[in-house]
């Protein structure tokens, strides 16, 4: 395991992943949690991540399948494969990983099938990387979906009921962070709401 986080639990501090300007993220660490909570991973299973970003979903669903399961994560932005190649280094995590760049749905099609898959919005292809993510869900498998738009959320919702997807489970989760202030004071500054969409496949 990462020499830089000794513990099991998720949740790995923002602060400690290698960041850039060109590649919005990590996920914030209280949604990263969720997420993870929320996918039910075990010790073996396979996860897909699409839409990898800066690496942070990647790196916490390998700490928690490690040591004999795999993530695939994908993007289709090359500094965005750079910066979660770059995490995957320094939390250890490159025996586990198997990163590529690619667009989703295509890239979906090539890659094996999993115990749950992660989906960070989707845009316009949303549907259809839902659709493709199906097949690519075993049995009892559970998927994720992290929306910032309501569109989002609702399409998210719509596809998941016509699949016949049991226990869907909506939260939207509000946050404020503490920040010091010049006064000494603590300052809670809101975030944006994000929708957690999962659900296991029937």
């Amino acid at each position: 395991m990462a020499k830089t986080w000794n513990y099991k639990t998720p949740g790995l501090p923002s602060e400690l992943f290698n960041q850039n300007e060109l590649v919005p993220g990590p996920t914030k660490e209280e949604v990263r949690v969720l997420t993870i909570s929320k996918a039910r991973l075990s010790e073996g299973f396979t996860v897909i991540d699409v839409g990898c970003g800066t690496g942070g979903l990647t790196v916490e669903a390998a700490l928690q399948v490690a040591p004999k399961g795999k993530v695939y994560a994908i993007d289709e932005d090359e500094a965005a494969i750079t910066l979660t190649k770059s995490n995957i280094q320094k939390f250890e995590v490159e025996n586990i990983v198997s990163l590529s760049k690619g667009k989703a749905p295509e890239a979906l099609l090539k890659l094996p099938s999993a115990e749950a898959i992660l989906i960070g919005g989707g845009g316009a292809s949303l549907r259809t990387i839902i659709q493709t993510a199906h097949y690519k869900l075993k049995s009892n498998g559970r998927i994720v979906i992290n929306a910032i738009l309501l569109e989002t959320a609702t399409t998210a919702i719509a596809e998941l009921k016509a699949f016949g997807y049991k226990d869907i489970d909506v939260a939207q989760v509000s946050m404020a962070k503490g920040k010091q202030i010049n006064s000494g004071g603590t300052m809670m500054v809101a975030r944006n709401p994000i929708t957690i969409i999962s659900a296991t496949k029937p």
